[in-house]
């Protein structure tokens, strides 16, 4: 993931040569930088800003000055950010954004104004179909690409049944539409919560407890993945029903999750 924040800032050195006639290059930057998910905008613009360095903090010869704004996670806000670097700030580029919906939000301003808008995380799966762009790029991934793999790797492990958890947004979509994508056993259930303000996740382990189903795949990132994986070792279902993932296990996650993560692939 830190790598992809890095290519971010590396990646606008590309366009840079040929399409700007100012003394600067304007760069916008929204990410989420307030509340509990803040930790992953802060990473963000701490990995730009060392591609920044590494670059001599100039582009095409040209210094470069950033805004950063913060999307609070809310897709509204979001929008909001982005038309104003479009419109007031008028910057050359605009990248960051953590959240698909986010980014979905927002795309609209960045493709009608032709701004170019490079995506360091998010990767809605509308962005390699209905809504791909000359405008748009991403330096991470397509969001369906890695729960496809772990798909694959359920029928390599022989799991014949899988109970689906996820949040309804368009990530949570995206991963496990990927998931079924591959996946040649049976999906027993499905099931989405509301985000991101939804920690409690009792109900959907009881689903997936009665449903029979011999497995159980989620994605959860950021703290929502912390409270899932301890509630469903609590829930006594570790050694009961494997459990699959897609980004709720990394870096800043596990330090909290602990012993809870041994043993889940993600």
């Amino acid at each position: 993931m830190k790598t992809s924040f890095w290519l971010a800032g590396a990646a606008a050195l590309l366009f840079s040569s040929t399409a700007f006639a100012g003394d600067t290059i304007k760069i916008g930057f929204v990410s989420t930088f307030s509340g509990p998910t803040a930790v992953i905008g802060n990473d963000m613009r701490n990995s730009f800003e060392l591609a920044l360095d590494h670059l001599g903090r100039k582009m095409d010869g040209k210094p470069v000055e950033v805004i950063y704004e913060d999307d609070q996670q809310k897709p509204d806000v979001g929008k909001q950010k982005t038309e104003k670097l479009v419109q007031s700030d008028k910057v050359d580029f605009i990248v960051g954004y953590i959240w698909s919906n986010v980014l979905l939000a927002s795309l609209k301003t960045a493709v009608d104004s032709q701004t170019f808008l490079i995506s360091a995380n998010a990767g809605p799966s509308q962005l390699a179909g209905e809504l791909c762009s000359p405008y748009v790029f991403s330096t991470s991934w397509q969001n369906d690409q890695t729960p496809a793999a772990m798909g694959l790797y359920m029928n390599q492990k022989g799991v014949k049944s899988v109970f689906l958890i996820g949040p309804n947004y368009a990530a949570g979509k995206d991963m496990l539409a990927g998931v079924k994508s591959t996946f040649k056993g049976q999906v027993v259930g499905e099931e989405y919560t509301v985000w991101p303000s939804q920690l409690d996740f009792s109900a959907e382990l009881s689903k997936a407890r009665a449903s029979g189903a011999e497995s159980i795949f989620v994605f959860y990132p950021g703290a929502a993945g912390v409270q899932f994986l301890n509630q469903y070792a609590q829930a006594g279902l570790k050694e009961k029903m494997p459990l699959y993932t897609a980004f709720t296990v990394d870096e800043l996650s596990l330090p909290l999750q602990k012993d809870n993560a041994i043993g889940v692939p993600g």
